[in-house]
């Protein structure tokens, strides 16, 4: 019984909190804005100022396709490399071979 009164507790506060974050305005500047701000001032000072990317990865789904070929090329490399990285699999055995003593 206790143990699942403590599960609802639990429970409840979690939920409880997800609600709060939903529903606050709640403005959490990230790292990102920080160091922004500095290099932007740097970057002023000595002339140099935002470019372009050479790729545009903001147009349609390139960045997903991007990932996707990342992820493709890393399963390739490990499934390729599996037995080196993990050792062969040892199947198991029906019989089970005992030495005697005699």
């Amino acid at each position: 019984m206790r143990r699942s009164l403590g599960k609802w507790i639990i429970l409840f506060l979690f939920l409880s909190i997800l609600v709060f974050l939903g529903t606050s305005d709640l403005t959490m500047p990230g790292q990102d804005e920080h160091v922004n701000g500095i290099a932007d001032k740097y970057a002023q000072e000595v002339g140099a100022g935002e470019r372009e990317p050479y790729i545009n990865t903001d147009r349609g789904d390139l960045l997903l396709f991007v990932f996707a070929l990342g992820g493709a090329t890393a399963g390739f490399i490990i499934g390729y490399n599996w037995r080196d990285i993990f050792g062969k699999p040892s199947a198991p055995s029906k019989y089970q071979i005992v030495k005697s003593s005699h």
